[in-house]
């Protein structure tokens, strides 16, 4: 459930698991649940990889969503974007696509930093000494981590060789304000070898794109048919007029705000997704159900950043 409500609400997510369980493939199929581009939105991207010299000589427009999985290496520049001449970088790539950023904590914690702008208005502006450039970077990130150095904390099939400071350092890598901007953090365990050697199909993607489409168009009808906002991209007036809580819901919400030390931005997070919940629920209110699984998707951060 968790990917259908990140790609019905433009949310962002943190997969955290040991090695094997499946991080990089959840996050490859990720696109192929995703609604096709716009006519709008296939100018937008194809505006971006033609200036770049990137579209391939069969494909005058971007048909699919882009997926843009940058190695740990990248620098800032090549992140965001820069050089004498500003250029877009990977995120503006990513623009109405996907940025998949493995192995989170080994990235250059400067190269992380530099996302936070785009993570919150879809865009980023780079500034030099004669002129500043503005890109559109409107993506969803998928990021995924190890609980720890040697990646086996809480796996019931290895031990974990690490001590709690290495532990400590590891986690550290990533900061408080790029985590907060992480609207969904999961756990991905194990997959048991019952369910790997099972007959039995899951849920396909075309069924998942189908809940997707449907809650991206209960979106637009609450936002405007012109519009392109999703669930994610949600103002404070937006979120006040469209995420109003029962009395039951705002008590839940407070326990978890106080509980959880969570931040005033954890807390429109929370009512974002929520509201992505019962959109994929076709309900017109947020219950406090959709509340509480949301308040879920928040308390890993909780858990790991206070060890």
């Amino acid at each position: 459930m968790t990917f259908p409500i990140a790609t019905a609400g433009g949310l962002h997510v943190l997969m955290i698991g040991s090695p094997g369980t499946g991080k990089t493939m959840l996050a490859r199929r990720l696109p192929t649940i995703l609604p096709p581009l716009t006519p709008t939105e296939s100018l937008e991207t194809t505006r971006i990889y033609s200036a770049l010299g990137r579209l391939k000589p069969d494909e005058p427009l971007m048909a699919a969503r882009p997926f843009r999985p940058p190695h740990h290496t990248i620098s800032d520049a090549g992140m965001v974007g820069g050089g004498t001449i500003p250029a877009p970088g990977e995120i503006s790539l990513a623009h109405h696509g996907v940025l998949f950023l493995d192995e989170l904590p080994e990235f250059h914690r400067r190269s992380l930093e530099v996302l936070r702008q785009p993570l919150e208005e879809g865009r980023v502006t780079i500034s030099r000494a004669l002129a500043s450039s503005t890109f559109p970077a409107s993506f969803i990130l998928v990021a995924a981590m190890n609980p720890c150095p040697c990646g086996y904390l809480g796996d019931p099939r290895r031990p974990c060789k690490c001590n709690p400071m290495q532990i400590e350092r590891y986690v550290a890598r990533i900061s408080g304000p790029l985590l907060d901007r992480i609207d969904i953090h999961i756990e991905v365990p194990s997959v048991p070898f019952q369910e790997l050697s099972a007959s039995a199909d899951g849920t396909s993607s075309a069924s998942m794109r189908e809940q997707v489409n449907r809650a991206r168009q209960a979106q637009r009808e609450r936002f405007g048919p012109d519009s392109h906002r999703l669930n994610g991209r949600m103002t404070s007036r937006q979120l006040r007029r469209h995420c109003v809580l029962n009395d039951e819901g705002r008590n839940l919400l407070k326990t978890a705000m106080e509980d959880l030390g969570l931040s005033a931005r954890a807390h429109d997070r929370i009512l974002r997704v929520a509201r992505t919940i019962a959109d994929l629920d076709g309900v017109p209110h947020i219950r406090p159900s959709h509340l509480s699984e949301a308040i879920n998707y928040r308390s890993l951060d909780r858990k790991l950043w206070a060890r």
